[in-house]
């Protein structure tokens, strides 16, 4: 995670994390507000079971932030575009346009596999893991705007205890899915700096629907598959 967020010049909120991760965000170059240094602007859930109860909301990160001083970042953002009508949509498909319907990210064991659904009266991919649908407690179903994977190398080494490893610089496979349909391309990042870059055949820098966006890497040996 410190990986991708670092083009943007963000806070990284976190409790703890690898002894590699931990290096890496306390070298100087990260906005780091870790929960052990930083305990009031976080709490425990009572109704959840530890470690994985810890919650924190955007006004305590925004007072916290300002305390440190820290209230702007400097970056550069993906290219949006507005989202096509239904009209656009059929128009577009009847073209010759790739359709996506249905989505199957193959990334690890049948528990974590992902599915996503295109609803086209709201133009958004309703999301399931394990074959259920992927709920989040306070907001309801999981339903981005536009889906994007992207293949990338992984592997599970020993560190303080086995980690996975994914190459996150470099280049690869893209799948990028908005409007029902579906842009075969590559992802590119230069360093770990460089944000990440998704490109068409063409070459040409894709322009992302906007709204909210899910990206997955998945390991290079797994599927991306859609009809």
């Amino acid at each position: 995670y410190v990986d991708w967020i670092a083009p943007y010049d963000a806070s990284i909120a976190h409790i703890g994390g690898s002894a590699a991760a931990l290096t890496e965000v306390r070298n100087g170059s990260y906005r780091d507000i870790d929960q052990f240094f930083n305990a009031p602007y976080y709490w425990r859930a009572t109704d959840r079971a530890a470690p994985h109860n810890v919650y924190t909301s955007f006004d305590k990160l925004d007072t916290l932030r300002t305390a440190k001083g820290k209230t702007s970042s400097t970056f550069e953002s993906s290219p949006r575009k507005d989202e096509l009508t239904p009209a656009k949509i059929t128009a577009a498909r009847e073209k010759g346009t790739v359709a996506a319907n249905s989505l199957s990210l193959d990334i690890s064991s049948g528990q974590f596999h992902v599915e996503y659904a295109y609803q086209v009266d709201t133009n958004t991919y309703k999301r399931s893991q394990g074959g259920v649908e992927h709920l989040d407690r306070e907001d309801g179903l999981i339903a981005p705007k536009v889906v994007v994977a992207i293949k990338v190398p992984m592997s599970i080494e020993m560190e303080d205890g086995y980690r996975e490893q994914i190459t996150t610089t470099g280049s690869g496979q893209a799948y990028v899915f908005q409007d029902g349909t579906v842009i075969e391309g590559r992802w590119k990042r230069d360093g770990e700096k460089s944000r990440l870059i998704l490109t068409d055949a063409d070459g040409k820098e894709i322009a992302l629907n906007r709204g909210q966006t899910w990206i997955t890497a998945v390991p290079d040996n797994k599927g991306v598959t859609w009809q």
